[in-house]
């Protein structure tokens, strides 16, 4: 999905609430947020958020992928395994949906810990270390363990991590 159609999406699940009478929020996270907040890619798989009321947006983006010729978990919260504490920033207040992103420090965090091989997390994270100008991984390990706890951080992503630094 490309940052027009995820926004696109967002405001016809607006328009779905809007129908229901039901004002909702979500925030957006990972690839979602990386296309539609930063522009650092063009595209993301799927919109990874989380949101409430829980029920009626997730049978909302059922309509939307019905509709629209979309998987159907277009809109997922399996990032909610994920999620700690932290500051969100609105992204898109409309009449039904306040749409959330939280801020950077937090998203390379979520990135970091969660980091795939076969997937553009790399790249992400390469990213957000421009970003917010961060210069080494010490910087990266002292962002991780503001959100997560220390035994939290496996040793394949501190590997991951100083791999960034060392290339």
């Amino acid at each position: 999905m490309t940052k027009e159609e995820i926004i696109k999406f967002l405001h016809l699940l607006n328009d779905e609430l809007a129908l229901q009478g039901i004002k909702g929020e979500i925030c957006l996270y990972g690839g979602a947020v990386m296309c539609v907040a930063f522009d650092a890619r063009p595209s993301t798989k799927d919109v990874d958020a989380v949101f409430h009321p829980a029920k009626q947006i997730r049978d909302a983006a059922m309509r939307i992928a019905g509709n629209n010729n979309l998987r159907e978990d277009w809109l997922n919260d399996g990032v909610k395994g994920f999620l700690t504490d932290h500051a969100q920033t609105v992204f898109l207040d409309m009449p039904n949906l306040k749409v959330y992103i939280p801020a950077p420090d937090y998203l390379l965090a979520m990135k970091t810990l969660s980091a795939r091989i076969d997937t553009t997390d790399k790249d992400d994270v390469r990213f957000l270390i421009g970003k917010l100008k961060i210069h080494s991984a010490n910087e990266v390990f002292s962002i991780l363990e503001k959100y997560y706890p220390r035994q939290q951080i496996r040793p394949a992503t501190k590997f991951f991590i100083e791999e960034i630094f060392q290339q």
